[in-house]
């Protein structure tokens, strides 16, 4: 095990919680303390959460799209301003319903930002590695929702690409590492690391930090048709 791994181990990730469900905030609290992370911060509103995380900083926070008092995008509108102001934490969306047009604002907002659905609350290994994807800089979104996207015609940014290809990219949108995907698709590394080369190059993606390419891929599979 390296010093960073250790670190990880040893450190847990601090998390801040906003939903205005208090039951929901609860389990969500449960999941993620017995997956090793150590909830500081849980409110029921987004005016409460950008209060809270300006005065104990956070590794990520998970938050409801539709909170008080409108129940309309204020999950977003706190992704957005926390983004405008210059912060970096992981922030993990949750939504009831998979809404192609979140994921897209949500993942527009850059990395460390994940979409996922409520229902993944009762997935706990998948619920705690989504943070812990955000958390790392990396994106996540909910499977049902790329699955969404793949199937859809006439998507032509991601026509270019070969069926094995849009395999690879979808499991990236998901927030797949590399060995993540070699086990899922029965691949080797190498292989794998191939078809990323392929579809950044096919996509016109130049170099950059591993992430950044990663979520500008994956913005090309949400994009419009």
């Amino acid at each position: 095990m390296n010093a960073q791994q250790d670190s990880e181990t040893t450190t847990p990730l601090r998390v801040a919680i906003a939903d205005d469900a208090m039951l929901l905030r609860t389990g969500i609290t449960s999941v993620l303390e017995a997956g090793g992370c150590e909830v500081v911060v849980s409110v029921g509103t987004a005016g409460e959460l950008l209060e809270a995380v300006r005065e104990r900083p956070v590794d990520a926070i998970v938050l409801d799209i539709r909170m008080p008092p409108d129940y309309t995008d204020e999950g977003l509108v706190a992704l957005e301003k926390l983004r405008s102001s210059g912060s970096t934490v992981g922030v993990l969306l949750l939504s009831m319903y998979a809404t192609p047009a979140y994921a897209i604002r949500a993942m527009s907002a850059g990395g460390g930002t994940g979409y996922l659905l409520k229902d993944r609350v009762a997935e706990p290994a998948r619920l705690v590695q989504a943070v812990r994807t955000v958390a790392s800089g990396g994106s996540v979104v909910d499977s049902e929702v790329v699955a969404q996207l793949v199937s859809r015609p006439g998507n032509a940014s991601v026509q270019v690409l070969t069926p094995r290809e849009r395999d690879v990219l979808a499991l990236m949108a998901e927030g797949k590492s590399n060995h993540g995907i070699a086990s899922k698709l029965f691949l080797s590394l190498k292989t794998v690391e191939t078809h990323i080369g392929n579809i950044m190059s096919k996509l016109g993606i130049d170099e950059s930090p591993d992430d950044h390419r990663r979520v500008l891929a994956v913005l090309r599979l949400l994009g419009p048709s």
